[in-house]
């Protein structure tokens, strides 16, 4: 997967002949809408019996260190987009802490951002896929039903559906909180448990919902992607807490970059600890729109950050200029 030439590629996905993202049905998903009703109920009955100073202390480290080094770095910028490389060992570390957020497995994690970050370059895509219905439509679809293509793509994961490793985590994504509630009882009870555990995962699930809405709907944008149905908004308020991923935006933009805060003042805390990693010999090849090629396909959008008359930006600023004087 991360091997694609291109960094701005789908890289999971193949398409078939005749395979179309528009025509499809949403039906129930048993197995995520249970576990996240279930992680929902278990935070809503037992939450309020068993809060403490300490509880909530362990619920917003354990949130933040698996938004941060496992769904944002591990899932996002190395998994999917191979936006950098490290050793194998690391990798898999990541990758474990995002499979221990709770939301899924990596298999799955690959092929649903896959099929959605396809379907949205196209010119048109199911309301599913493009966050088009209303909030509580889209809550239900996203976190308790999938989505059924009556024409679906094929996927290739390469290397990462060779691993035996991730190939486990797969199988036992939801086994993975075990250790980490029997460690939190030895630490500090039941409390701990269920706010490090049921409400962790609730919030990370119903958060990475709730901005993936939004950041499809409405809010500021710097660049459009010409031919694309579905355009990003950036949600500014998000920043941190997703790990600088609410700058959608210019994730669109430029997919395969390790780097999503672009301007002055857009916190990017994923892309902060991958330059630590970096510093440390942990992280090589480590992608940003400096280093990548232009798209054909981009335009910045007058008056935002990408607008060569704005603050900030460096070569973005000549890339807007470039882009503009070629008319491409």
């Amino acid at each position: 997967m991360s091997d694609d030439p291109d960094p701005c590629a789908v890289n999971s996905l193949v398409e078939t002949p005749g395979c179309s993202p528009v025509a499809g049905r949403v039906v129930w998903d048993p197995v995520h809408s249970l576990w996240n009703g279930s992680m929902l109920l278990a935070t809503l009955v037992l939450g309020p019996l068993t809060i403490s100073p300490g509880a909530l202390a362990v619920f917003a480290l354990t949130t933040g260190a698996g938004l941060l080094l496992g769904h944002s770095v591990g899932f996002h910028r190395l998994l999917i987009h191979g936006s950098f490389r490290c050793p194998l060992w690391l990798e898999h570390g990541l990758v474990w802490v995002g499979t221990a957020v709770g939301m899924s497995g990596p298999f799955w994690m690959i092929r649903t951002h896959d099929l959605r970050d396809w379907a949205q370059r196209q010119s048109d895509c199911h309301d599913y896929l493009a966050h088009r219905r209303s909030m509580p439509v889209d809550a239900i679809w996203q976190m308790h039903a999938r989505l059924e293509l009556d024409h679906p793509p094929a996927f290739d994961l390469g290397r990462v559906g060779r691993d035996r490793f991730y190939r486990f985590l797969e199988r036992t994504w939801m086994l993975q909180q075990l250790p980490i509630a029997v460690g939190l009882y030895l630490l500090g009870g039941w409390g701990f448990v269920v706010w490090g555990v049921c409400a962790r995962i609730t919030a990370s699930v119903t958060g990475h919902w709730f901005v993936g809405h939004l950041a499809h709907r409405r809010g500021p944008q710097s660049w459009r992607v010409e031919g694309a149905g579905v355009q990003a908004h950036d949600v500014p308020w998000a920043a941190i807490p997703t790990m600088g991923e609410a700058w959608h935006n210019n994730h669109h933009a430029w997919p395969g970059s390790a780097r999503i805060g672009l301007y002055p003042g857009q916190s990017d805390w994923g892309y902060g600890l991958i330059r630590l990693l970096e510093r440390a010999g942990l992280a090589r090849d480590v992608r940003t729109p400096g280093t990548m090629p232009p798209r054909p396909a981009l335009r910045p959008v007058t008056g935002g950050n990408s607008d060569p008359t704005a603050p900030g930006g460096g070569r973005l600023r000549g890339w807007a200029c470039r882009l503009r004087s070629a008319g491409r």
